[in-house]
């Protein structure tokens, strides 16, 4: 069976009910009178980084953002740690907010050839897998971070592969997805991500656009997109919309003719002096690009 399909199939079951529309959407290519239904959200990193939770949600309200990626280590500190009163809490906060938590944004990695340290990355994936589902998260954000120059490229790429297929089995026991950042030196390319994924068997294991400069290598953006795209998931995530080095514009008409319905997740690294301005101003230009997509 097409992996894009089994992939459809699996998420119009909903897993029992536990993923949300907007991953539901993302993947069976519904379509709107209305145009493109992409939603602007914050990862946050770097943004959100010392707001507590109650200031987070409170500042993604004021400035219109639609959902958090809670990026791990930061002050709202949603951990492991947390008993099942304080999950239930966190829960309800988002409940009673129009903000969604779309989910946790880790740094666990299965690209290492060290199999103790490998092990530790994946049995805490499972952890924060839990997490995920008890605050009333859709799923979780991993990643690769690099090809080992000492490791054939195939190996590593097996091995991430069979990690990513033991995640998402155990991940979609929770009714949660697994988003694959497109991410670290080498694995940014998407022919590697490809390579990847060709491996993976688990329908709820999805890419996690990640708005790098290698999307534009030769022969360019269309291209690399297409690689891919089948496996795309619900989230992706950009930096400053009014930069010159990314084609935001071309990606979002990229989208547009999958008609995508997913999150679109601002993800920045350097912090402007006045965090809530920015946010806004950031949100007007996403709803411009957005108003202006056309279907490629």
């Amino acid at each position: 069976m097409n992996k894009f399909l089994s992939r459809r199939g699996f998420i119009r079951k909903g897993i029992a009910g536990g993923i949300g529309l907007a991953a539901i959407n993302s993947f069976t290519g519904c379509t709107g009178s209305g145009g493109p239904d992409m939603k602007f959200g914050l990862v946050t990193y770097n943004w959100g980084r010392d707001w507590d939770l109650p200031t987070l949600i409170r500042n993604c309200e004021i400035t219109g953002y639609q959902a958090v990626e809670l990026r791990t280590e930061n002050a709202h500190a949603v951990e492991t740690n947390l008993s099942k009163s304080q999950r239930e809490e966190v829960k309800k906060m988002f409940e009673d907010s129009p903000v969604t938590c779309v989910g946790y944004g880790s740094n666990w990695m299965y690209h290492f050839p060290d199999h103790e340290r490998l092990r530790h990355h994946i049995e805490q994936t499972k952890e924060y897998i839990i997490l995920c589902k008890d605050i009333g998260a859709t799923g979780i954000k991993v990643k690769p971070d690099t090809l080992p120059p000492d490791v054939p490229a195939e190996k590593t790429i097996s091995q991430i592969a069979a990690s990513l297929n033991e995640v998402g089995s155990f991940a979609r026991d929770h009714g949660q997805l697994i988003r694959v950042e497109v991410h670290g030196r080498g694995t940014s390319e998407l022919p590697v991500i490809r390579a990847i994924f060709e491996q993976v068997t688990q329908p709820n294991v999805t890419i996690c656009w990640n708005s790098n400069p290698a999307d534009l290598n030769p022969p360019g953006l269309e291209w690399n997109f297409n690689l891919v795209k089948q496996w795309m998931g619900d989230v992706v995530h950009v930096h400053r919309l009014d930069t010159e080095n990314y084609p935001y514009q071309q990606l979002f008409d990229l989208f547009a003719g999958m008609n995508y319905k997913g999150w679109i997740l601002l993800e920045e690294g350097s912090v402007p002096d006045d965090r809530i301005t920015e946010m806004k101003n950031q949100l007007s230009i996403f709803n411009r690009m957005i108003a202006n997509t056309r279907t490629v």
